[in-house]
């Protein structure tokens, strides 16, 4: 999947940028007030179960990122920070809610994005508490962060939030708070990432004595296969969690992430909804842990020693958008509301699948504005072969 920056991608990536602006654009406007989860037929608003609550961060997070890459002085900037608040606001209660493994994908893609563009110290609090919150869910006896379905369940969706206890125990100097994080990540690694750097949707122990039992899945194919999207969660998971804990097995768990991705992934860089579905089902991809895993690559590839091993995951990165931007934005679809098709949500509940999706959205975007932020920094039509090591 190696590949050199070319001129294209950066006017592919631009345009895409600006597609995806117009797109929420059109959201806010046809349906103020509204977080949307996935769409049906291409349509935000419709009366689709949602399972669980958990994607409202990711429309605010959007404009906060919109916002960051065109920058204070354009002239739409006013626009995108002041609907940023006006949806991030409402959120701010959900900082006490102790009853979901969620808090990560809200408050970082909305309220973290707000303190990174003011500053402000009221706006970093929230981030803090709700950080406090999510580590109520830890269970001593397993070692884990518990999911919301039951007590005795821990998803791989989790490693997407325990950053926030990370944060949380780094701007605190909490060391309980970094304990209870790196304890549930070396859980994590043990019984939900195999040997071979595929992952499991969900892991279940005894109550009693914490023992673990079983893999299991949700929204997988079955237990033991391997859910594409909760691979991206886990890769893109461990790298932050390395990032903020420089535990180098976090590091070696992410990287194994990455290269089954890499190795089991068809040659345009977009996975199968589960690299172990039935051949019926099989052509069913999944955009949005393509973008989900460009983006963790775009974090990753900085982060280890190795400069050809970073330059690889930068250039897979980059393939993944190339792709995604040539083959499923929905720009020759005037009335699909999305950006990114060939979203899935829920394929055994029969929810948003071959649809757009806000977290496919989110992360994306995160990802083009992360990739031209560095193609920014660099010469035209040179590979970042330094990026890792800087």
């Amino acid at each position: 999947m190696i590949q050199f920056i070319h001129d294209s991608d950066r006017e592919s990536f631009e345009n895409a940028l600006r597609f995806g602006q117009r797109q929420i654009r059109r959201l806010v406007e046809t349906h103020p007030d509204f977080y949307p989860m996935y769409t049906s037929e291409g349509k935000w608003k419709h009366d689709g179960p949602a399972w669980t609550h958990w994607c409202d961060g990711f429309l605010p997070g959007l404009m906060w990122l919109f916002y960051r890459h065109l920058g204070p002085e354009h002239p739409d900037a006013r626009f995108w920070m002041e609907n940023a608040v006006r949806y991030s606001k409402p959120l701010e209660s959900r900082k006490a809610d102790s009853d979901v493994h969620d808090l990560g994908f809200i408050f970082f893609s909305a309220f973290y994005r707000w303190y990174q563009v003011t500053r402000d110290k009221s706006i970093r609090d929230i981030v803090l508490h709700a950080g406090k919150t999510l580590a109520q869910r830890f269970n001593e006896e397993g070692q884990y962060l518990r999911s919301f379905v039951t007590e005795d369940s821990v998803f791989i969706d989790s490693m997407m939030n325990v950053g926030l206890i990370f944060y949380a125990a780094r701007e605190c100097n909490d060391r309980k708070l970094r304990d209870i994080a790196v304890r549930h990540c070396i859980t994590t690694r043990r019984f939900l990432v195999r040997s071979d750097g595929s992952t499991a949707h969900e892991g279940i122990f005894d109550l009693e004595t914490g023992e673990f039992l079983r893999q299991n899945t949700q929204q997988g194919f079955r237990a033991d296969s391997c859910w594409s999207r909760g691979l991206a969660w886990a890769l893109y998971g461990f790298s932050t969690s390395y990032e903020y804990s420089r535990d180098p097995r976090f590091l070696q768990t992410a990287e194994a992430c990455a290269d089954y991705y890499i190795t089991h992934t068809p040659a345009d860089g977009i996975p199968p909804w589960d690299y172990n579905a039935p051949p019926e089902n099989r052509s069913l991809v999944d955009t949005s842990a393509a973008a989900i895993a460009a983006a963790a690559l775009l974090r990753l590839c900085r982060q280890g020693p190795d400069p050809i091993k970073g330059h690889f995951y930068w250039s897979t990165a980059i393939h993944i958008l190339r792709s995604l931007c040539n083959k499923y934005l929905a720009t020759n679809d005037p009335a699909w509301e999305g950006m990114l098709k060939g979203g899935v949500y829920h394929v055994n509940k029969d929810l948003g699948v071959d649809e757009s999706v806000m977290w496919g959205e989110y992360f994306f975007v995160e990802a083009l504005e992360e990739a031209l932020r560095v193609m920014a920094e660099m010469p035209k039509r040179t590979a970042p072969a330094a990026l890792a090591v800087q």
